[in-house]
């Protein structure tokens, strides 16, 4: 029997997050490094990921950045020669980076194919180029970020809001995640490779509007939103061998907000 430290540990894994310099990106990042992985942060915006690696790597933590189009199956092939020369393996891939370019329903439907091909071919193409290299080691941790909102319906109350007039993309694809997860750990499971998908909901920020907060404390049955601790806390475990018999599922994280 291995001790419980050790299963939670991610003490030499090579970690992947997309988007990994954004607002749970940076959460993400952190938690990972601080399991003791080396995290890679990749999104569009190189500058942006070159900065928070420098500020972990300030901190004695294992970082390193590129910029990547998580649309462009080339420059994820570029990406992944480049930490298989410097690194040897990749243990880990966070599908994390999502765009949100629709404000309603009544938005240009160019908005709608912009965000489809961001948020749907942007989780399909890294987990198939970066899925390669696990099949070769048989083994590996992907996890897909989805959303309470791939889940449940919204509830616009928490904007300050009234009515219906919701982002249909960002329900459309974060629900595709889900059961894109579990149709993935059945393709990967002969290889060792292991699938999973967590769904976080409100994360309290010091930007947050009081009144969002306010609602969503009222309605959430543990009378809070999430902190940095609790998205990390679940991630590590779905990076590390304390889920190795964790596969197709979707850890959702929310206080209960979902459960009504």
């Amino acid at each position: 029997m291995t001790d419980v430290r050790s299963l939670l540990s991610l003490d030499g894994k090579v970690t992947l997050i997309t988007g990994g310099a954004g607002r749970y990106g940076k959460v993400f990042s952190r938690g990972l490094t601080e399991a003791g992985a080396k995290v890679w942060i990749v999104s569009r915006d190189g500058s942006k990921c070159a900065a928070f690696a420098d500020d972990l790597r300030a901190e004695g933590f294992a970082a390193d950045c590129d910029s990547m189009d998580m649309t462009d199956e080339a420059d994820l092939r570029r990406v992944r020669d480049r930490i298989l020369a410097e690194d040897g393996r990749l243990d880990v891939l966070v599908n994390n980076a999502v765009i949100r370019p629709m404000k309603g329903y009544d938005d240009d439907l160019r908005n709608w194919r912009e965000s489809i091909d961001v948020n749907s071919t942007g989780i399909f193409a890294p987990t198939r180029v970066f899925g390669e290299i696990m099949e070769k080691q048989r083994s590996g941790s992907i996890i897909n970020i989805s959303s309470i909102y791939g889940v449940v319906s919204p509830d616009l109350r928490a904007y300050g809001r009234e009515g219906d007039d919701f982002p249909p993309d960002y329900m459309f694809h974060r629900s595709g995640v889900i059961n894109f997860t579990r149709a993935m750990a059945m393709r990967f499971a002969r290889f060792g490779v292991r699938v999973n998908a967590l769904s976080p909901g409100g994360l309290s920020e010091s930007t947050t509007p009081e009144k969002t907060r306010v609602f969503y404390e009222g309605r959430c049955p543990m009378g809070r939103m999430a902190r940095e601790d609790d998205v990390k806390g679940a991630l590590v475990f779905l990076a590390s061998d304390a889920s190795a018999y964790v596969t197709g599922q979707n850890l959702v994280v929310d206080g209960g907000w979902t459960i009504f």
